[in-house]
C-alpha cells in the first residue's frame, strides 16, 4: 500500500519511513505508528508520522 494517503496508516500499524536526515540515501527505517502528523488527506512524499521510538518520517511503505 502507498504511504500517499493518510486513509492506509493507521495507529498500531508497520510500516517503513525515511527520516529527514536519510532522505538522499533513502535509507528506510521499520517501525510501529505511534501519531500521525500530516493532516491532509494525501501528500506527494508520503505521510509524515512518529514511530514508537520517537523516529519522526515519512511513510514509504506499510508492512
Amino acid at each position: 500500500m502507498s504511504g500517499q494517503q493518510r486513509s492506509n496508516i493507521e495507529i498500531g500499524m508497520e510500516v517503513e519511513v525515511v527520516q529527514k536526515q536519510d532522505q538522499r540515501t533513502g535509507k528506510l527505517t521499520r517501525g510501529i505508528v505511534k501519531d500521525i502528523l500530516t493532516k491532509s488527506a494525501n501528500h506527494p512524499h508520503g505521510i509524515k508520522v512518529r514511530l514508537e521510538g520517537g523516529e519522526v518520517g515519512r511513510v514509504k511503505r506499510t508492512i
